[in-house]
């Protein structure tokens, strides 16, 4: 993008973008420093400041699992570009050289999964390459092409042009080490992480990708934040269909009871969100109820339920 293209961007869109980071902030809980090193790429993807015939950036985020990874990815993606434009591939679909058929087809009639995924996206949005370390060899030759070229050519010799796009690779490489550090500096358990993903991974990777992220463990205070933001969002959710729920407090004791699990991160949370909520209104719907009013816990502090 040259600076003449830059002055006739829409002023609303500058303003988004300045405020990216708040926004990725405010719904990936617990992992500032992560999120505020992704904003940053993204935002010189955005004004054109990459280098040409190349994704517009492409990460290697590492860490355990439930802490943001997947969550982020498709944030930055919905907010930037919309619904729709993630390309998600599991890795560990692609552990044979066989399945290179699998994922580029072989002929025209047989597009692979890569051109199925690039048409549903309408050819522009994030590629998302789930637990990168289990992909064959002769995958990740391919992927890594990709993140140089901007361009793949599938078995029916059609090329797909990557270049507008962002890629992230995703690993739980460095989880265990995560896991056992206490209060360490984020610059220290990034480059720790980080070398021990270079013992594990191809080298090439490193040399290509934009940035390598490392996210850190959620702690109990974390995942309390977590749990009120995810019912926050449940709530939002079933009002859009009609059934206005008020909230008390003391229902996040019962979900943080249910969903804590410092090793699972916020999986079991949103589980044990959706659990409790959905169980609450189906059973106030099925006894004649409206769906609508306080939400709040039984005597028993092990479930909810919806009070008139």
């Amino acid at each position: 993008m040259n600076p003449a293209t830059l002055a006739r961007m829409n002023p609303d869109r500058l303003a988004r973008l300045r405020a990216l980071p708040q926004r990725l902030c405010g719904t990936i809980i617990g992992q500032d420093e992560a999120v505020c090193l992704v904003a940053e790429k993204l935002q010189q993807g955005e004004l054109g400041l990459t280098s040409g015939g190349r994704p517009k950036a492409s990460f290697l985020f590492l860490g355990p699992t439930g802490v943001g990874k997947t969550e982020l990815t498709l944030t930055f993606t919905q907010d930037l570009l919309g619904p729709g434009h993630l390309l998600r591939l599991d890795m560990s679909e692609y552990q044979t050289q066989d399945s290179l058929a699998l994922l580029l087809g072989t002929t025209r009639g047989d597009p692979g999964r890569i051109a199925e995924g690039f048409d549903a996206c309408a050819g522009r949005g994030t590629l998302l390459l789930d637990e990168i370390e289990k992909a064959h060899r002769r995958v990740l030759d391919i992927l890594l092409q990709l993140l140089d070229a901007g361009r793949l050519t599938t078995g029916g010799n059609r090329v797909l042009d990557f270049g507008g796009w962002y890629v992230v690779m995703s690993s739980n490489i460095g989880a265990e080490r995560i896991m056992s550090l206490r209060k360490s500096k984020y610059e220290s358990m990034q480059r720790l992480v980080r070398e021990d993903a270079q013992k594990q991974l191809r080298p090439e990777i490193f040399a290509r990708v934009t940035e390598v992220i490392v996210f850190k463990k959620l702690g109990y205070d974390e995942l309390c934040r977590i749990a009120a933001y995810l019912v926050r969002r449940e709530v939002g959710e079933q009002a859009a269909r009609g059934y206005a729920l008020t909230v008390a407090e003391e229902i996040l004791e019962v979900i943080i009871k249910r969903g804590f699990d410092e090793r699972l991160g916020a999986r079991p949370m949103r589980s044990a969100v959706e659990l409790l909520v959905r169980k609450a209104l189906s059973e106030d719907l099925l006894m004649g109820g409206t769906g609508c009013g306080h939400l709040g816990s039984d005597p028993s502090a092990t479930q909810l339920i919806v009070k008139r």
